[in-house]
């Protein structure tokens, strides 16, 4: 009979072949997989039939398959082409009626269809549960719905399309729009798919305006049944970046504190061991700059999707997907279906003049299908421009985008001016994601009249964004409900492109008073506390716009205080460059505006000054802090409060060049000073406090400084909190003095528990993190336990390499470490290598006559000497001992342990009777200085029992052998690797090690 359905073997060996827009592949993908378990073969086939073929045509070619064609309907699936509704109900009348059990359909839209898609006989498949839509597309098919064996039920399959991962966000709403592009989604799913372990990274890179943020969203959308975790982090700026990646750990279910870098290790570190989620995308949007944030791409099972303009992501072990502007079939395609009413030949019109670029494919054609206009007048105006005095727009772009935005923008002028008032608002924030929230939240009063109506009028607010999204000039950021329009502007998104044109080019009266509202409004968002670890999220999100606000030419002292907060954040969060920039412009246009000896000038310089010292430019400080001391000396006196700041910071410049006993002086004198002004328990107190024992222990004065720093630990974990920056930078003070005494066990026990602390407080990458992790390898090390060292010494160095760079002087200090640790423990070729470089950065940053020169070319003749190069390594020692003399004295702990290495050498090349003598004159100044039982003073006894074996002094070296032995053994413990190396007769030799300043 007509119309009576066989079984699909009676056509083909239970085979399928499923027809499916691009759009709709996630449901293809399920539908293949619930087909495969029953033992179906199935095969997908996309649906983008050529538009000068005959619709009926393509059909028929679906017929050419085995078995039956199963079709997914969706709006998308009959919008490819286009074709009209009248086209598809011919086509499907002549072809699918004609043939019904070759074809059976599920239908996944509630979307109006051709009227002779009824002819498919579709299960409907929305609104129902994954079990339910399995059952009625088995019933479709004519196949059994009995339960599978639970073997094969169990295997893990592909997610229902209709349920979202687990855990989502940030994701941009999908584009209905999105057109074509099928040969990149595929490229950049192979390449991740392809790719193993660890090193699933695509970067989609091109120029402005492509659409690679809408094929990044549009691969989340066809392909996000996938995974587990869908997270989608705008990259263009690191903070925000590391504060948006912070934020997936509550959504992964880890417990952690709400310290943003407690938040930011714990998300870094479940990526990595793909805990609880393996299947996992991060999408990293407008990631233009890698060096930036490369060291913080996740790694693990997941895999990484990134869009950039830059193509250097392939040297940070990316593939690159190139994503060029549309062919022309595609920008035809796209504006068809963003402008019904053009036909073919007007859209290839357009898509030429516009040179088939998708932003402004997208902008333009949206806009000229509401217009009467023709594409014939419009090309007319793209070629002969407008009226300059209407809209002015940048020289700096192709004419077509020029005169396309002129175009764009008098038509919102003359529709919804309140949109162009938004619009230029925004251009003072940086392009990117806009937090208008922060205008929102700004008292009515504060606004100019022509803003104030559209901030506080709901529905004029509306109807500006709802304009701008209609011609997709911006777009509304993930988390805002779709449903409530009303609570849509926290936040938008604008285009670089559209951010440079906008703001390029507006009357002055508007930038004057726009500019202004931007900058009160991130002036009210200041948290006001940068030393607070909870609050960098806030100042991550403020300071990228700083720039675009041009807050630097403000005179609102509300404005200018934002910006003495943001580069207080800069510096202890430790994004330096960023923060040197900022200082130096500020100088520059503070300077000018509000001149020399403005208090707020000598605010700026404070803080400039940190962020130059932080990165080793001592002189350049020193020169900065000593011009502000006489000043201010002079115009208020000895006992002003930012005198002494001042003064502080050139105590600091002054450690930084090794003048130590003149920091020494100066710390004294500033702690007493502030004890008399604010009394012992003050913050400013106890930051004095802190910098006259990091002076203590410049000088080796390693008792006096311990009793400093413990005073100052103590006090600020009573006045501040125990997991405060300043309280966990003094826990750093405190562990190295204790190691510096040979106190290894106590060293090692409250460092290892404070870089805990710090990985959850500051985060992994924050440079006192890093201090804190090399002062635990250093513990480790002295302790005995090398593996642990090793491993640590590795990692930070690394970390620091990448966060800070190698020139740095925190990567130089933990350069020093690895290079020592690996010339007894590893590789002395690289040793040898990571030495040179130490040397040569220091007396490039510091000069010849520093005392980390010194220190550093003693470590250096250490590795000379295990290579075999003892005459080069005795010179270099013999040079480095009468440097280090002259930098700090003959008794300085420095001075001593070169003795103790130069010693060594002069007995190699047969000079045992000095060697003796100098390892005598050690042990009586180690003793004054440091006590009988310091390991210092140790491995000289040890020495110098080895120097008068060398001299046949067989009775003597005994007698000092044997008494070190034992102070070594009641000291360290009879197991302790320097006790056993002793015991062994290995001769002892000591490590330079720079310290913080």
């Amino acid at each position: 009979m007509p119309g009576t359905r066989k079984q699909v073997g009676a056509i083909g060996a239970q085979t399928v072949t499923i027809s499916f827009a691009g759009f709709n592949r996630a449901w293809a993908a399920w539908t293949a997989d619930r087909l495969e378990r029953r033992g179906v073969t199935v095969v997908q086939q996309r649906w983008d039939p050529p538009v000068e073929v005959p619709l009926e045509e393509s059909l028929r070619d679906l017929t050419l398959s085995r078995g039956r064609v199963l079709v997914i309907l969706s709006d998308w699936y009959f919008q490819l082409g286009p074709r009209s509704h009248e086209e598809w109900n011919r086509a499907l009348r002549e072809v699918v009626a004609a043939d019904p059990d070759r074809f059976a359909a599920v239908c996944v839209t509630t979307s109006a269809l051709p009227g002779a898609t009824s002819v498919f006989a579709a299960a409907d498949l929305t609104n129902v549960g994954a079990d339910e839509a399995e059952r009625r597309l088995l019933v479709r098919l004519d196949l059994p719905t009995d339960p599978l064996p639970g073997s094969v039920d169990a295997r893990p399959g592909i997610r229902y399309p209709a349920d979202t991962p687990e855990v989502w966000g940030g994701v941009p709403r999908r584009n209905t729009r999105f057109t074509g592009r099928e040969e990149l989604l595929s490229k950049a799913y192979r390449a991740l798919q392809d790719a193993g372990p660890g090193a699933g990274v695509v970067t989609l890179h091109g120029m402005s305006g492509v659409g690679k943020t809408q094929l990044a969203a549009e691969y989340v959308y066809r392909f996000g049944s996938e995974y587990d975790v869908v997270w989608w982090v705008p990259a263009d700026r690191r903070a925000l970046y590391r504060q948006k990646l912070a934020e997936l750990a509550p959504e992964l279910g880890l417990s952690t504190g709400a310290e943003y870098g407690e938040r930011l290790r714990a998300v870094r570190d479940a990526l990595r061991r793909g805990e609880p989620h393996s299947h996992w995308l991060l999408v990293l949007d407008g990631a233009d700059e890698p060096e930036h944030i490369w060291d913080l791409v996740p790694t693990g099972p997941g895999h990484v999707l990134i869009t950039s303009r830059n193509p250097e992501w392939s040297e940070h072990n990316s593939n690159l997907v190139e994503v060029p502007v549309y062919d022309r079939e595609e920008s035809v395609a796209f504006i068809r279906r963003r402008a019904p009413r053009l036909t073919p030949a007007e859209a290839d019109q357009l898509a030429g003049a516009l040179e088939d670029l998708p932003l402004l494919l997208d902008q333009t054609a949206g806009w000229l299908n509401d217009s009467d206009m023709s594409v014939e007048e419009y090309i007319e105006l793209l070629e002969g421009g407008i009226d300059q005095d209407v809209v002015k727009v940048s020289a700096d772009f192709p004419l077509a985008f020029q005169t396309a935005w002129s175009i764009l923008l008098n038509k919102l002028k003359d529709t919804v001016p309140e949109s162009v008032d938004l619009l230029r608002l925004c251009s003072f924030f940086a392009p990117g994601s806009i937090p208008v929230r922060l205008l929102k939240e700004m008292p009515p009063g504060e606004l100019p009249e022509q803003l104030s109506g559209l901030m506080n009028d709901p529905l004029l607010w509306n109807r500006a964004i709802g304009q701008l999204r209609q011609y997709s000039v911006v777009r509304l950021e993930s988390h805002e409900s779709v449903a409530d329009e009303a609570s849509s502007g926290e936040s938008l998104y604008m285009h670089r492109m559209v951010h440079q044109i906008i703001g390029k080019d507006m009357p002055e009266r508007d930038r004057q008073e726009f500019i202004d509202v931007v900058r009160r409004a991130l002036a009210a968002a200041d948290p006001g506390r940068p030393t607070d670890t909870r609050l960098w999220p806030a100042y991550a999100e403020i300071t990228p716009h700083l720039k675009w606000a041009d807050v630097l030419k403000s005179t609102d002292p509300e404005v200018q205080n934002l910006v003495l907060n943001c580069l207080r954040y800069m510096y202890l969060s430790g994004e330096y460059r960023a923060g040197i920039k900022l200082g130096a412009r500020a100088m520059d246009a503070w300077r000018e505006l509000l001149g020399e000896d403005y208090s707020r000038v000598w605010d700026l310089r404070y803080h400039y000054a940190n962020l130059l010292r932080a990165v080793g430019d001592y002189a350049g400080t020193e020169a900065i802090e000593r011009a502000a001391v006489d000043h201010l000396r002079a115009e208020r006196g000895p006992q002003d409060l930012e005198h002494l700041r001042a003064a502080s910071g050139l105590a600091a410049d002054l450690r930084g060049l090794g003048r130590y006993d003149e920091a020494l002086n100066i710390s004294s004198w500033i702690l007493g000073a502030y004890r008399d002004l604010l009394g012992d328990q003050d913050s400013r107190t106890l930051n004095a406090q802190n910098n006259l024992g990091t002076s203590m222990r410049l000088l080796g004065r390693y008792e006096e400084a311990l009793e400093l720093n413990q005073r100052t630990l103590e006090a600020r974990r009573r006045l501040l909190r125990p997991r405060h920056s300043w309280t966990l930078y003094s826990e750093i003070n405190y562990a190295t003095d204790l190691r510096l005494l040979g106190r290894y066990g106590d060293a090692l026990s409250l460092q290892n528990q404070s870089v805990r602390v710090h990985r959850l407080v500051m985060g992994s990458d924050n440079p006192q993190t890093l201090r804190a992790e090399h002062n635990l390898a250093l513990c480790q090390y002295r302790s005995g336990e090398r593996a642990k060292a090793a491993a640590l010494f590795t990692r930070v160095l690394e970390r620091s390499e990448r966060v800070l760079g190698e020139d740095d002087p925190l990567t130089m200090m933990f350069a020093a470490s690895q290079s020592f640790f690996a010339r007894e423990h590893a590789d002395i070729d690289r040793a040898r290598d990571i030495s040179e470089k130490v040397v040569g950065g220091y007396v490039d940053m510091l000069g010849e006559d520093h005392p980390y020169v010194a220190g550093t070319r003693a470590n250096h003749a250490l590795i000379l000497r295990n290579v075999g190069e003892r005459d080069h390594a005795h010179t270099l020692l013999e040079e480095a001992l009468a440097d280090m003399t002259r930098a700090v004295g003959e008794n300085h702990p420095w001075t001593l342990g070169c003795a103790i290495n130069a010693s060594a050498l002069r007995n190699l090349v047969g000079d045992p009777e000095s060697a003796a003598a100098l390892t005598d004159s050690v042990i009586t100044r180690a003793v004054e200085v440091l006590g009988r039982t310091h390991p210092l003073t140790l491995s000289a006894r040890i020495a110098h029992a080895a120097d008068l074996r060398g001299l046949r002094e067989l009775q003597r070296a005994d007698k000092v052998e044997t008494e070190a032995l034992g102070d070594l053994a009641a000291t360290l413990g009879e197991q302790h690797v320097h006790t056993v190396s002793a015991r062994s007769r290995n001769r002892p030799y000591w490590d330079f090690e720079p310290q913080m300043i």
